[in-house]
């Protein structure tokens, strides 16, 4: 069926044939509408099959899709990296680093701000699309703000590590509605809507789409395991249990001591199943026995790069 687009929300439209591109790459001729003026961000690598215009913002681009051989790539790298995601840090690696979280607050109280002030205006007036031209600039700068840091973070951990583990998680069953039913109420309604608007700024889907096409791009691999009890489990003596970890950030093993922050040992946790992955194939971590032996299953592993 047809997907209809209400105007002001997705202004974008196809050029299947038709189009030409000038040699020097800095105008394009787009049908019924003439040449046109651009500013390449890159080469036009290939032979040009379609091109799509689209309106972010203030802005007008122009995306070229190519078709191109290209040969089978080789990971520069031979590194592997596990990966924990949160919300007081944006990622923590098995290494011990870290990445702050993305802070587009500035803006959000902006946006806010002028909400309330496009509620009292008179709808469709002049001031009105003023009004809604401001905010829509605001959303874009958001936009921006966390693309380029997502951009940036995949972008060095996908040419340093040929494989990166990250837990398989399902965040659209993380971000429900907590509010309920009528008949049974929800709980914490107002916090559990707070940590859903902190998870989703983050971008976590995003994020891992961002590493899963740069990785194929290299000749990497990225791989997700299951993510029951990543911050709860000892790296050291493999204990598990919630008493291992009392607070947000601390992770102290109630049975050998070890101490460490939680996030870290989440991060250290997903790295050795990610090794377990690639030697034994897809296994169910609760079957897992305590001496590390794995158990086979009729998956067939990932490869793993030399």
């Amino acid at each position: 069926m047809p997907t209809f687009k209400k105007k002001g929300e997705v202004n974008s439209f196809n050029f299947p044939q038709g189009f030409k591109i000038d040699k020097n790459g800095k105008r394009i001729f787009l049908p019924k509408i003439g040449w046109v003026n651009v500013r390449k961000s890159q080469a036009i690598l290939g032979k040009a099959k379609n091109v799509t215009v689209s309106q972010k913002g203030k802005h007008w681009f122009v995306s070229i899709q190519v078709e191109q051989e290209v040969a089978p790539p080789k990971h520069p790298s031979n590194a592997m990296i596990g990966g924990d995601l949160g919300v007081k840090r944006l990622i923590t690696l098995s290494d011990g680093s870290f990445v702050e979280p993305i802070d587009t607050s500035k803006q959000t109280i902006r946006i806010k701000r002028l909400q309330k002030q496009l509620a009292r205006k008179v709808k469709f007036s002049s001031n009105w699309k003023k009004l809604k031209a401001k905010i829509t600039t605001f959303h874009t700068k958001v936009a921006n703000i966390r693309h380029d840091k997502l951009h940036k973070i995949s972008t060095q951990l996908s040419k340093s590590h040929a494989i990166i583990v990250l837990e398989d998680l399902k965040i659209r069953n993380m971000t429900k509605n907590s509010k309920g039913s009528s008949e049974q109420h929800g709980k914490m309604v107002k916090q559990k809507s707070g940590l859903n608007r902190v998870i989703l700024n983050q971008g976590w889907g995003m994020f891992k789409e961002m590493l899963k096409y740069k990785q194929d791009w290299l000749g990497g691999q990225v791989i997700f395991v299951d993510p029951k009890h990543t911050s709860q489990t000892c790296p050291a003596c493999g204990h598990q249990s919630k008493d291992n970890r009392l607070t947000q950030s601390k992770f102290e093993c109630a049975k050998c001591g070890y101490q460490d922050n939680a996030d870290h040992v989440g991060a250290l946790n997903i790295l050795a199943r990610g090794h377990r992955v690639l030697a034994c194939g897809e296994i169910d971590i609760s079957q897992l026995v305590e001496a590390g032996t794995c158990l086979m299953s009729d998956h067939k592993a990932p490869m793993v790069l030399n």
